[in-house]
């Protein structure tokens, strides 16, 4: 098995706000891999004393420890126990209702001797390559779709599309938001490889049109995950003047990539 790992900060004065984890159990009967994207907050409070950086390691290590030692729960049901784990670590100090509190994105994958299960919730993705070297694209697109007025930033999104009805869907403090994430199993036999990519990776695909999630993933698994980090950060530099492609984003995102070959 071949497992690859990258993260990297957008910025070198901040903190990076993504979370990775490889888990592989002593037992070599499958494992997991965990990525959460730390939705950076705008300015105004989000009615929490702890930083994103804070919540995304509370919600990742809680995730990683219950997809692996909990095998009987569904991906949605230890999204769920992970994020009510969370909000009990810090709600007798913190306003969980606000509306900006800390969130993000999430992608779980697990895999067994017989199945590969997976869950996406919000705008991060999942490739998935075929014994046939096909690659699917796991996506939860309800953000891409809304009309560009809902949102000003890849940082600042209107809290009334957030985690609302019509809107999108991140995971903050409410478990319920699990049974809103996109899910599926297929045959361990259907599956060679994962690639797993927060949205500041995938701004390859999404933003600079560099190819498809095919070409994405073929450039990881021959190139490795740091390629594609580097790759991206070249394009953002390229970008930071006459901002064609991202336009009202920010110039580097933090971006990770998870690679497994089962």
């Amino acid at each position: 098995m071949r497992t690859e790992l990258v993260s990297e900060a957008g910025r070198p004065d901040r903190p990076n706000e993504d979370f990775a984890s490889i888990a592989l159990p002593a037992s070599g009967q499958g494992g997991a891999l965990v990525i959460l994207d730390g939705v950076t907050p705008p300015r105004g409070g989000t009615g929490c004393l702890h930083s994103v950086p804070w919540f995304t390691a509370r919600l990742g290590g809680a995730l990683t420890d219950l997809t692996v030692s909990n095998r009987d729960l569904t991906l949605a049901g230890a999204l769920s126990r992970a994020i009510l784990r969370t909000a009990e670590a810090h709600k007798g100090s913190c306003d969980l209702s606000h509306p900006r509190t800390p969130q993000a994105t999430v992608v779980i994958a697990r895999w067994s001797p017989d199945t590969v299960e997976y869950l996406v919730l919000s705008d991060s993705a999942l490739l998935m390559q075929a014994p046939d070297g096909a690659v699917t694209a796991v996506l939860d697109d309800r953000l891409s779709r809304l009309p560009r007025a809902s949102l000003a930033t890849d940082a600042v999104v209107d809290t009334t599309v957030r985690n609302k009805e019509g809107g999108f869907f991140t995971a903050a403090a409410d478990p319920s938001v699990a049974a809103r994430a996109v899910t599926g199993v297929l045959p361990r036999s259907e599956v060679r490889a994962l690639a797993a990519l927060t949205d500041g990776a995938t701004r390859w695909v999404d933003r600079f049109r560099e190819g498809d999630w095919e070409d994405c993933f073929a450039l990881v698994r021959k190139e490795g995950a740091r390629e594609l980090v580097e790759q991206v950060r070249t394009l953002e530099r390229a970008d930071e003047e006459t901002r064609t492609y991202l336009r009202r984003s920010k110039t580097h995102d933090d971006a990770t990539v998870v690679y497994v070959e089962l």
